[in-house]
């Protein structure tokens, strides 16, 4: 009669955070291929991002007394309550029509001069506008821009931000002060592996967790005028490093059972056991590593696709931890023929040094080595790769 190991039938939940989770990505094997990101943290966020204006630039026709410098808003806004102090410039606000303004010049005058203007929207459902500056030269009568367009000091963007931990997003907010208006998000200088969005969800980033984090990315808040407010902050990456396939996955045999590290339990001793070999049990996760005799493999045991370092063993006995004769157990990765496992022609497996079949005795029974397969069936081992487990 086998003994069964298991107390409890239940799905076994991946934690998003956590310090086994950190370990685990500072153990990787280097024959992982890709990253899957579990969660994202972002911190200090500034809340009141630096400001420019919406780009509306100004376009200069003709040359000397007549010439113009006309502005026209950038996505169909119309301009409200322009003014323009003349300075040292000669130049006239003389037109002022909806979607455009338009500056000409009197004489021949070199100088500058300020034009002050706000933006709305000419949509009445969004009750946005942007006051802005331009700084104004004119050289022997000809109008330009001394400098660019920009923001009136004081019009600033409130923002906030959730890391979420139930789905590993950033989710960020954000309204023009003393508006109704909202504002849309895009990230920049991302490690490579996630996407711009809003929210920003977990990708295949390398992780980066504890002190070394992400420094410098940056994000755009943009108003619906065109107006943008921008930041940079740091990015805490959380995950863990994915085998590629056919190095990542379970030997099932045909009643769906696999190898299962009992209790998840991640130390030299730990028994294998058989159990269903599922993607969501991290203890039925191995990465099959060839092994050191021609057509010999080793298993090591890899939660979540995460080398622990601790691979499935027939040391032929002298552990505490396994009182049976030949038992399978983790020891600590290395060369021995012990935990070298060589496929038969019939699908079953045998150990290199000890010479014994790998045979099950029931669902959550400790896996043992045997004189012979199981005449059952239980014995045949097919490996699948984890996008092939069951769910």
């Amino acid at each position: 009669m086998h003994f069964n190991l298991r107390k409890a039938v239940g799905i076994v939940a991946f934690p998003l955070l956590g310090s086994a989770l950190i370990v685990g990505v500072a153990a990787l094997p280097a024959s992982a291929a890709t990253w899957h990101d579990t969660a994202l943290q972002a911190f200090n966020v500034p809340t009141t991002p630096a400001g420019t204006g919406a780009t509306v630039n100004g376009v200069v026709a003709g040359s000397g007394q007549g010439s113009t410098l006309s502005f026209t808003a950038p996505n169909g806004e119309v301009f409200a309550s322009p003014s323009f102090t003349v300075g040292s410039t000669d130049a006239k606000l003389t037109t002022s029509a909806s979607g455009s303004l338009v500056l000409t010049s009197k004489g021949t005058a070199t100088g500058s001069g300020t034009l002050t203007f706000t933006i709305k929207s000419a949509n009445s459902n969004i009750t946005c506008t942007a006051a802005e500056t331009v700084a104004v030269s004119e050289t022997a009568g000809t109008l330009g821009e001394s400098s660019a367009p920009k923001a009136v000091p004081g019009e600033t963007v409130a923002v906030s931000f959730v890391n979420d931990n139930s789905t590993g997003d950033v989710q960020f907010t954000g309204t023009v002060t003393g508006q109704s208006c909202t504002v849309t998000f895009s990230e920049q200088n991302l490690p490579a592996g996630l996407a711009s969005g809003n929210p920003l969800v977990p990708g295949s980033a390398i992780p980066r967790t504890g002190a070394s984090f992400y420094s410098g990315v940056g994000y755009t808040a943009t108003d619906p005028l065109g107006s943008t407010f921008t930041g940079t902050f740091d990015l805490h990456v959380f995950g863990y490093q994915v085998q590629s396939q056919g190095n990542y996955g379970n030997e099932v045999n045909p009643f769906g059972n696999g190898l299962d590290v009992y209790q998840q339990h991640e130390y030299p001793g730990a028994i294998i056991a058989g159990w269903t070999a599922t993607q969501a049990d991290r203890a039925t996760h191995f990465i099959r590593n060839n092994g050191t005799h021609s057509g010999a493999y080793q298993f090591e045991y890899a939660p979540g696709g995460s080398g622990s370092g601790l691979c499935v063993s027939d040391p032929g006995g002298g552990w505490g931890s396994d009182p049976l004769p030949d038992g399978l157990i983790l020891t600590s990765c290395n060369t021995g023929p012990w935990q070298q496992f060589v496929p038969q022609s019939d699908g079953t497996l045998r150990n290199l040094a000890t010479g014994l079949f790998v045979n099950p005795d029931g669902t959550g029974a400790q896996l043992r080595g045997g004189t012979a397969p199981s005449p059952w069936g239980g014995s045949v081992y097919t490996w699948t790769d984890y996008a092939n487990l069951p769910g």
